[in-house]
């Protein structure tokens, strides 16, 4: 059970709001490197990473597909 990444997003709030969605529907997210970007430009040098089980990747783009997100 490795940890894969889904996306990357300039915005933690973003982030955050887009793992929910997916916890929200089954899916266990985790947002890497939130913490990293707390001023409003550091995004584009640090996205945060959203990271998903290997075994949920499909379903995760699948969900956000749905959601209009990536």
């Amino acid at each position: 059970m490795a940890l894969v990444e889904l996306l990357r997003m300039p915005s933690g709030a973003e982030a955050e709001l887009l793992r929910g969605r997916l916890e929200s529907a089954g899916v266990h997210a985790v947002c890497f490197d939130a913490g990293m970007n707390i001023a409003d430009s550091v995004g584009l040098a640090i996205p945060v990473r959203l990271m998903v089980l290997d075994e949920d990747l499909a379903e995760a783009k699948a969900l956000l597909a749905e959601f209009g997100a990536g």
